[in-house]
């Protein structure tokens, strides 16, 4: 007797207009989770050019690493990539760290992990796209895979697992560092 009907319940729910806009602005926020990392590829994509041998080769600064068609820039300017896609998953997951607790938290971090691989593609896309339009011309007796390129596709993972690992190490050491219930 004490518990209420099927039809009392369902009149209670709210679905007016506040409900909508608590939808919207949970919406805006999760999407914004993907908007922030996909900007930054943008400028992770330039910067990877601009630092990068076969780029701007402001980093080693090594004339003869200038040529993107050198095979001994290869390396360094995967390396310059993968260095800048693990301190952008790191810097995600500091921002994500705090945002885990309550409701949707699960939901925050797979958008993040969008927005990391996301972030990834488009600075992957840039930096190819900079070396293009800045770089030397292809030297088209080579081929087209000398040039400015990246040879280690998995540096594109590092955002993302590195957003992944700093939120995981940071929850566990939250959970370590609560005091125990007596």
């Amino acid at each position: 007797m004490t518990e209420p009907t099927p039809h009392l319940i369902a009149a209670t729910r709210d679905t007016g207009p506040s409900a909508t806009t608590v939808r919207t602005d949970r919406f805006r926020k999760d999407i914004a989770w993907v908007a922030a990392p996909l900007a930054a590829g943008v400028i992770t994509g330039f910067l990877w050019w601009v630092l990068a041998p076969g780029g701007g080769n402001v980093l080693s600064g090594n004339p003869g690493l200038a040529n993107p068609s050198n095979p001994d820039s290869w390396l360094p300017r995967d390396l310059t990539l993968a260095a800048l896609m693990v301190l952008d998953g790191c810097i995600i997951g500091l921002t994500l760290d705090g945002r885990l607790d309550g409701p949707g938290a699960g939901r925050r971090f797979g958008f993040a992990l969008a927005g990391g691989a996301a972030g990834a593609l488009a600075a992957w896309g840039v930096g190819l796209l900079a070396g293009l339009l800045w770089g030397p011309a292809p030297e088209p007796g080579l081929g087209p895979e000398y040039g400015f390129t990246l040879r280690s596709y998995a540096a594109i993972l590092l955002w993302p697992a590195a957003t992944a690992f700093v939120t995981f190490a940071l929850a566990l050491f939250g959970v370590l560092s609560r005091k125990p219930v007596k």
